[in-house]
């Protein structure tokens, strides 16, 4: 019974085979699965831009991407879509430039957030669609006008963008892959800066043994924090940069058959037949040698 149940398992085991080819995949999109929260960085701020090496440049992402207000606790108290906050904020320049142009406004308006949105965490996350090509996506307060994000923060040094990558991947995932990103922290104390992780992603094919095919991608990254300083002209973000390998990786299921099995039982058994006539050799030689020492000895 014992060795019909690890022949069952031996034969319902299952190898995966790698092979690489030449990616030839056009005119595609790349999904990038996006869950992050930032501490520091509140809800009416923040923004997802995007722009890759076909010069297309996009601000304030709005497609399936998601900001949730988080309490201390982590609950939910809030969910808006980016672009429901960023057509607020443009209305509300828009109304202001009006207003200076008219000169009916003689008090100057003050940008600010009110101290609960300060202390709420900020998670951000949904899916971009983005071309197949190279690129960046990042998360920072570029969405906001340079004066305005000066009377908001007082300067770049005091922008916190520190931050936990939950998920971020290029596509669904397949049994036993691991992206390196995840459950990543990085949390800023009194300082502030910019960090770039550089992504080499690989196009790849999970071929199940049912002959379903997944495609999907996984990558390699490194990383680099570059500390903020206050004659710097730029504003701290979170980069994405990425890229894409030419070679694409399949890996294909394939359960060991029977004869797989009847093969590694044989070499099994062939080898414990070699050892014992060995065992028995040596054991009969060295029996026979004392005897006949023993013998001579009586013998004198």
């Amino acid at each position: 019974m014992r060795f019909l149940v690890r022949r069952n398992i031996c034969c319902r085991r299952r190898n995966r085979e790698h092979l690489m080819s030449v990616d030839f995949k056009r005119g595609e999109t790349l999904p990038i699965h996006i869950n992050m929260t930032f501490p520091s960085l509140p809800c009416d701020v923040a923004s997802v831009d995007a722009i890759d090496l076909s010069g297309k440049h996009e601000v304030d992402l709005d497609t399936n991407i998601w900001k949730l207000r988080l309490n201390s606790h982590g609950h939910i108290i809030g969910t808006e879509y980016l672009s429901d906050l960023v057509e607020k904020q443009h209305t509300t320049r828009n109304h202001d430039d009006k207003e200076h142009h008219d000169g009916s406004a003689k008090k100057p308006h003050k940008f600010s957030f009110d101290k609960d949105a300060e202390n709420m965490i900020n998670k951000v996350y949904g899916v971009l669609d983005v071309q197949r090509v190279a690129g960046n996506f990042h998360i920072s307060v570029h969405a906001l006008n340079i004066y305005v994000a000066q009377m908001i923060f007082g300067g770049a040094t005091h922008v916190n963008v520190s931050h936990m990558i939950h998920d971020l991947s290029f596509g669904p995932k397949y049994p036993g892959l691991h992206n390196p990103l995840d459950d990543t922290v990085r949390i800023l104390h009194d300082t502030s800066g910019t960090f770039k992780y550089y992504v080499k992603i690989v196009p790849t094919e999970y071929r199940y043994i049912s002959k379903e095919v997944l495609p999907t991608n996984q990558f390699s990254v490194s990383e680099y924090f570059s500390p903020m300083n206050e004659f710097d002209r730029t504003w701290p973000a979170v980069y994405f940069l990425y890229d894409l390998s030419p070679i694409t990786v399949t890996i294909k299921e394939e359960r060991r058959s029977f004869l797989h099995f009847i093969t590694r039982l044989s070499a099994v058994l062939g080898g414990t037949f070699a050892l014992t006539g060995m065992l028995d050799r040596w054991m009969y030689r060295l029996i026979k040698a004392l005897t006949t020492t023993s013998a001579r000895g009586a013998f004198q």
